[in-house]
């Protein structure tokens, strides 16, 4: 959302009861626990200092507990009206400060934790990125959640995005951008010229006032396309080839002496210490820096002949490391006492979800626990939404938090309805008009 700028260290409360709220260091977000101060790390990427650097503005400033986000960024949390200003000077000093004043995206560009060292690649995923952020800085009125993924693999499709440059082939790239609930496919470029291209589109976009390029009209879209030059009509390949799971230490293909131990923080949220003891893992492993993932994770790559399983072993403690962790199938917010808008404990509740739901994470279904309805966690639709109200969990099958719940029931029956879900399947089991006994299910008359 695309805000008026403010005075320094100002936060606006209203911010903390709707979503669509863009925080950054000189711009924190009030919520439950405090003001809530995001890290944009340059094409998320910290190097072990900045790390470090975070992790102590974290305590030092902060209540010791981080975000990661699904934009591979990092919230610190618990900041005060008093330490705001001392926690933006300290990492700005690092090289983590916002870039720009006006409401504006700190960050335009996601690219995968790999770019620029996956052998497959390509284009040159990090220097394009690097020339469109450039370019973002000089929109005027570009909103804050506008974003341009960058993808350098013809067999990878984009995640959701405004805008997305995708290669296919060596050196060209195809351009789509956000329609309703698809894309448009726009032109095919060289890769130079793609930041040219996509400057004018956002400018282009940024005319329009509005807040996503997928709300564009028909008429919209089409004056943003003349902004374009006339060119071929790309076709972007589907969604494919290798993923790098919690866990795994791999050698990626190609040859490239590189060894790569992928790690997610459960439910997005993290402690300073934890950092800490990250960049330690790091080091261990001759990782030179923390490559943040949409995942809510890390990367650390370093040389192929380091053992890895005592510094899996020792990060279990702290973070994700096992590809089969039903945490990894289920989003959660950080809901009651943290967020002002939360009435249930939303991370407690995850993580006892988390083993009633593991039999459902195996076939491939999600889950969503959100503190309220907007949904910050996951906007979208899962298997399982639980959207808390007044301290119990309006249930949503197959549904976004914002879709009307079939009950609402406490944590405990969400629990014990869930149990039989791998029996009866799930909208059997939270059917409304549906009542359980120890012999089975039984109907309640009409």
């Amino acid at each position: 959302m695309s805000v008026a700028p403010r005075p320094h260290g100002r936060a606006l409360p209203e911010a903390a009861s709707r979503r669509g709220w863009c925080p950054g260091l000189t711009r924190p977000m009030p919520t439950g626990d405090g003001l809530l101060a995001r890290v944009h790390p340059p094409l998320g990427v910290l190097t072990l200092g900045q790390a470090r650097a975070v992790a102590e503005g974290a305590r030092r400033f902060g209540n010791g507990h981080l975000d990661l986000t699904a934009r591979a960024n990092l919230q610190i949390r618990g900041v005060t009206e008093a330490t705001q200003a001392s926690l933006a000077a300290w990492l700005s000093a690092q090289g983590l400060g916002d870039v720009r004043a006006d409401g504006g995206p700190q960050r335009l560009t996601l690219t995968s934790p790999l770019a620029g060292r996956d052998p497959e690649e390509a284009i040159d995923v990090p220097g394009l990125a690097r020339a469109v952020e450039a370019a973002g800085l000089t929109i005027p009125g570009l909103p804050a959640k506008t974003l341009v993924v960058i993808e350098g693999r013809v067999d990878r499709a984009t995640a959701e995005a405004d805008c997305a440059v995708i290669a296919n082939a060596p050196g060209r790239v195809a351009i789509t951008i956000a329609c309703g609930e698809g894309r448009q496919d726009l032109l095919t470029c060289g890769e130079r010229e793609a930041p040219d291209v996509v400057a004018a589109v956002l400018t282009a976009f940024a005319r329009t006032g509005r807040r996503r390029m997928r709300d564009l009209s028909e008429d919209e879209r089409a004056t943003l396309t003349e902004a374009l030059r006339t060119g071929e009509r790309p076709r972007v390949a589907a969604r494919g080839g290798e993923s790098v799971w919690p866990g795994q230490a791999r050698q990626p293909r190609g040859g490239q002496d590189l060894q790569i131990l992928a790690i997610d923080a459960p439910f997005g949220r993290c402690t300073a210490d934890a950092l800490d003891r990250l960049a330690d893992a790091a080091v261990t492993l001759g990782a030179d820096e923390l490559r943040l993932s949409p995942t809510r994770g890390f990367m650390l790559l370093g040389p192929p002949d380091v053992p890895v399983a005592a510094v899996r072993e020792a990060l279990s403690v702290d973070f994700i490391v096992a590809a089969d962790d039903p945490r990894r199938a289920i989003d959660a917010c950080t809901g009651a006492p943290g967020c002002a808008s939360g009435s249930t404990r939303t991370l407690t509740d995850a993580a006892r979800l988390a083993a009633a739901f593991a039999p459902l994470a195996a076939l491939g279904r999600a889950a969503h626990v959100s503190g309220c309805a907007k949904g910050c966690a996951r906007p979208g639709p899962a298997d399982l939404t639980l959207v808390g109200r007044d301290g119990l969990y309006g249930v949503v099958i197959g549904g976004a938090p914002a879709d009307e719940p079939a009950m609402h029931l406490p944590i405990e029956a969400v629990l014990e309805r869930l149990g039989r879900a791998k029996i009866v399947g799930l909208s059997a089991a939270f059917a409304p008009e549906t009542t359980w006994t120890d012999s089975g299910r039984t109907r309640r008359p009409a």
